[in-house]
């Protein structure tokens, strides 16, 4: 038997290890460059921009090559317009795809409009087929055109069959990097066949198995071929059973189908039932926290909230959310307007008022955020919704009976009894209507195939703060306080 084909013996295999001390230093982070929250040093950064300053392309690279690119992306994004630009001509091998890739967007979009079609192409050509879909697609039409124009007709056809797909959808972000194998094949056949290519995907779980009209029939793990004789037939090892993704399906609903039934990958399929691409869990995670991110900003109506957006585009996102509230918060100011002698004659009141108000905002608030989360998370549909705020509903009596007992007590020893015993109503009141407005808002929204995070907060805030005032001041004067 030849020297390399020898079987292997237990100093040959090891598993799971942990590295040696002898690991290569670029295959672990630079400690002197980063903190220990693994960002770039304030130190570091302000030596590049120093280098950078003075000219000195050789001692930015030296001082940008150790690090990982990841951290180059991280510290383009702590740049300056004008110092980008200077840092990624002195770097210019270190540019790789690897870090356009971790490049935020809006950034990667500034860079790739500043650079000319070829290079980009270039860069494109390097990257898997969901990244380069990420790269050409924030470019502007033109720009477009003229990138597809110097790829190569393969990856042409890819990127622009993912651009005919909606944005979000999981034909835009699948990757078309995939292995798929008929099921007549053995196991020996299949090994064999990923040991004879050399074109495979760079990182990939599963194999897809495929019958004549490329419909996907079953699927295997890698390890289960590992572990499998290569006389077995791979129709009998394979799982037939398997989620299949329609490539017009929402981000959101891709990400909800993985966690539900814990997947690791999936077969993508076109109308026809095509396997076309898949999705895989890295490009999930993705989605998870973009979406996440983006609920919580729209929640506050401070649009995508991304540092790195121009100011004019931040500014429009912002400005028309807080002339709505301006407008809502002009029906609290009529209502208390309404009740102006009231509150002359008895300065407790507008002592108080601001109590009321806040309580059933903060209420409303947390309501509001269970419920949005809940649609996100496809576990509040029509079929419960009646349930859901009947729950609400307890939760919002007896949230409100604890806070009445407080600031009723509080009010009673400070002023009188009768106050305590006003304020203390209108704290039910308002907590059990902020309750109802945080669930019945976001519903109402998604309903209306709106984003339910888009504007509840400002409708609910001016529900609350109307009804708290109206409760409050409407107590004080039926119930003879003033």
């Amino acid at each position: 038997m030849a020297e390399d084909e020898r079987p292997l013996d237990e100093d040959d295999v090891m598993l799971a290890e942990t590295p040696d001390e002898g690991a290569r230093p670029d295959d672990r982070i630079d400690d002197e460059r980063m903190d220990e929250e693994n960002t770039l040093k304030r130190e570091f950064v302000q030596a590049v921009e120093d280098a950078l300053e003075a000219g000195d392309e050789s001692e930015v690279y030296d001082l940008v090559e150790p690090l990982h690119p990841a951290d180059v992306a991280d510290l383009l994004e702590l740049l300056e317009k004008d110092e980008r630009t200077q840092l990624a001509s002195a770097i210019t091998d270190l540019m790789t795809s690897d870090v356009v890739a971790e490049l935020n967007d809006y950034v990667r979009e500034e860079m790739m409009e500043a650079l000319p079609a070829d290079a980009v192409a270039q860069i494109a050509e390097q990257l898997e087929t969901d990244d380069a879909v990420q790269l050409i697609e924030d470019l502007d039409e033109e720009d477009q055109r003229a990138v597809l124009a110097e790829l190569d007709p393969e990856d042409r056809i890819a990127i622009q069959t993912a651009l005919s797909y909606p944005e979000e959808t999981a034909g835009r972000l699948m990757s078309r990097e995939f292995v798929a194998v008929p099921e007549h094949i053995t196991v020996g056949g299949l090994i064999d066949f990923l040991r004879d290519q050399h074109d495979l995907p760079e990182d990939f779980f599963e194999v897809f198995v495929v019958d004549q009209r490329h419909h996907p029939v079953g699927t295997c793990q890698l390890s289960w071929i590992l572990r499998t004789p290569r006389n077995i037939a791979l129709s009998d090892v394979m799982k037939r059973d398997q989620t299949l993704v329609p490539a017009m399906l929402d981000q959101e609903e891709v990400a909800l189908m993985f966690q539900k039934y814990g997947l690791i990958s999936a077969a993508v399929v076109d109308e026809d039932g095509r396997l076309v691409g898949q999705m895989t869990v890295d490009d999930v995670v993705h989605i998870i926290s973009e979406e996440a991110g983006e609920d919580a900003l729209l929640m506050s109506g401070a649009g995508e909230g991304d540092i790195n957006e121009p100011i004019r585009e931040a500014y429009s996102a912002r400005v028309r959310w807080l002339v709505a509230n301006l407008g809502t918060a002009l029906i609290a100011s009529l209502i208390i307007a309404l009740f102006g002698a009231a509150i002359e004659q008895l300065v407790a009141l507008a002592v108080l008022m601001p109590i009321v108000a806040s309580i059933g905002g903060n209420a409303g608030t947390q309501t509001m955020a269970v419920t949005v989360r809940a649609i996100a998370m496809n576990q509040l549909t029509r079929s419960n919704t009646g349930r859901i705020l009947a729950r609400e509903m307890r939760v919002a009596l007896l949230n409100g009976a604890t806070i009445a007992v407080l600031v009723g007590a509080a009010t009673a020893a400070i002023f009188s009894p009768l106050l305590g015993g006003v304020i203390a109503l209108a704290m039910i009141i308002n907590v059990v209507t902020a309750g109802l407005a945080g669930v019945l808002v976001p519903v109402a929204f998604e309903r209306l195939d709106q984003d339910p995070a888009v504007a509840s907060s400002v409708f609910v805030t001016m529900i609350t703060d109307s009804m708290g005032f109206f409760a409050f001041l409407g107590l004080a004067v039926v119930l003879g306080v003033v």
